[in-house]
């Protein structure tokens, strides 16, 4: 494939990972009240909420325009393992060992993200020289 269609396809690899971020925030934010009250029963502070939201809008959103895209990817990754292992690591519970590997299935792609980089058409690859 040319260095188009690589750009391309990282574009659209960045927008399909950062939709489930977006998602996840928009969740928090409509199930506020509940998602605090079951932080708190994982022992996390409801308080960091907020701060998770924000992660979530913020990291979906520098992952589309591809700013930073790198960091980005690696901190989002350790998110994920974050909350896979606070959250999701009741491994009886079939439910919830589904999300854990889903969350490890999106480090994958976010680790894959961070070695390729975002790409031309991104923040970060407006100014990179062919290669």
């Amino acid at each position: 494939m040319d260095e188009t269609g690589d750009s391309s396809v990282l574009l659209v690899a960045r927008c399909l990972v950062a939709g489930l971020f977006l998602w996840s925030g928009v969740g928090k934010i409509n199930g506020y009240d509940e998602i605090g009250i079951l932080m708190q029963d994982h022992g996390a502070m409801g308080l960091l909420l907020p701060v998770a939201i924000f992660v979530e809008f913020a990291g979906a959103l520098l992952l589309i325009v591809g700013f930073r895209a790198r960091f980005v990817a690696l901190s989002l990754a350790g998110f994920c393992v974050l909350t896979a292992l606070l959250f999701h690591a009741n491994f009886t519970d079939r439910t919830q060992m589904f999300h854990f590997l889903k969350n490890f299935a999106i480090v994958g792609g976010l680790l894959a993200l961070y070695v390729s980089g975002p790409g031309r058409m991104s923040f970060d690859g407006m100014n990179e020289g062919p290669e």
